[in-house]
């Protein structure tokens, strides 16, 4: 018998109750809603490990309850949603929002049961992240950055993805992703050097994302304009992003002229978080309601209004990444059911007795890679010393994920304790 308990939404008596029928034959826990408003009151009290959503309900439609949870930090479990009359647009849509699936009525017995396991299978594995393009704000800037990625999304272009480290580039990557397709982000760029095309055949008719692009070597470099060529033959979306400045990098003659070309013909550039701190506050309460609901802290566990400004006026050096770190630190180490501003500041501060690298500091005859170079190779010399050599906190702070950490450290040269 599984414990999981499945939440039907849906204005129809018949389907209600002939769903309801068939997952309680399979062992499932299961609570009805006739309209969105009750699966509103339902969703507040508790959270259902998944949802069967009808599209199109009196009140209020399925795609914009989807959207209402995906934006207040409520899209903590799978969604599928469920059509008499939907189009291949509208699972495209509900899909880019964050829904698991799509199910076209009336549902075959077999593939309902088939996609709600596959559905709370992937639940269960899949960690704590961010779950939709929604998470990335609501300002004005975010709006824009939607209706410019919303513009390129049905294109056959590489695009071409930039923006400091940890803004949110996969999320926006996976914008473009069509439901039901081959999904590709190798962990590493090897392959571009030693068998492009392998990925391409791994991607066939789906989307191929390459991060840090702008860090690979002039092998990597004609690996990729081979695979650029053969896009069209393999039917794949091909996403790259960079962190790092390709115009300057092409003029230095670090990166080939022709591929920076191509890449450069469809560009979409993500603003910092410093930039729309106007939406930091509801973001900090997405990210600690995702980790409360996970079970990882308590279940009144809350950011004080103070704390919550504290982290607003902050700059973020990190993005989302490490907004996203700071926040599950303060909520695993509070030990009451508030975070406060002090507990904000603490976590945020280098300690006074240290300094940062400031412009009187760094030798103006430089370029601009040289001088940024300096920077993070003393910034991160001393977080390390400040976490003592604790990777995983170093990672956290500066908002990179502990492989993208590694490699900078190694290619600043940058010598670890025990190493």
């Amino acid at each position: 018998m599984s414990n999981n308990t499945i939440l039907i939404v849906d204005d129809e008596i018949g389907i209600r109750e002939l769903l309801s029928e068939i997952l309680h034959d399979e062992g499932y826990r299961v609570a009805l809603a006739e309209n969105a408003e009750q699966a509103r009151i339902w969703r507040s009290q508790t959270r259902p490990d998944l949802v069967l959503l009808d599209i199109w309900m009196p009140d209020t439609d399925g795609i914009t309850l989807l959207k209402d949870w995906a934006s207040s930090g409520m899209l903590t479990m799978p969604v599928i949603m469920m059509s008499g009359h939907g189009t291949i647009d509208t699972a495209v849509e509900a899909t880019r929002i964050g829904a698991f699936g799509y199910l076209e009525k009336p549902i075959p017995l077999q593939k309902l049961l088939s996609t709600v396991g596959k559905a709370l299978r992937g639940s269960q594995s899949k960690r704590p992240s961010i779950l939709s393009l929604a998470s990335l704000g609501r300002g004005a800037l975010i709006a824009d950055l939607k209706k410019r990625l919303e513009q390129v999304a049905n294109l056959k272009a590489p695009l071409l993805l930039t923006g400091e480290p940890g803004v949110g580039v996969e999320l926006c990557a996976r914008f473009m992703h069509r439901p039901n397709t081959p999904w590709i982000e190798p962990e590493t760029l090897g392959l571009l050097t030693e068998a492009p095309l392998d990925l391409l055949e791994q991607a066939r008719d789906g989307l191929l994302f390459l991060k840090d692009i702008g860090e690979i070597n002039r092998l990597g470099q004609k690996g990729l304009l081979l695979l650029l060529s053969k896009l069209e033959k393999y039917n794949v979306r091909l996403v790259c992003a960079t962190s790092l400045p390709l115009a300057e990098l092409t003029a230095q003659g670090v990166y080939n002229v022709k591929l920076y070309e191509i890449l450069s013909n469809l560009s979409i550039s993500i603003p910092a978080l410093r930039a729309h701190r106007e939406d930091i506050p509801e973001l900090a309460n997405q990210i600690l309601s995702r980790f409360v609901e996970s079970g990882e802290t308590s279940s009144l566990l809350q950011l004080s209004t103070a704390a919550l400004n504290c982290l607003r006026n902050y700059d973020w050096p990190g993005n989302l990444t490490q907004l996203t770190g700071v926040v599950r630190s303060l909520a695993l180490t509070c030990v009451g059911d508030e975070i406060s501003a002090e507990s904000v500041q603490q976590a945020l501060a280098f300690p006074k007795s240290t300094s940062m690298p400031t412009m009187s500091d760094t030798p103006l005859n430089l370029s601009l890679r040289e001088a940024r170079d300096l920077f993070e190779k003393a910034y991160f010399e001393k977080l390390i010393d400040q976490e003592s050599g604790n990777m995983t906190r170093v990672a956290e702070r500066a908002g990179l994920e502990r492989t993208h950490l590694y490699r900078k450290i190694k290619l600043l040269g940058i010598k670890l304790r025990g190493h």
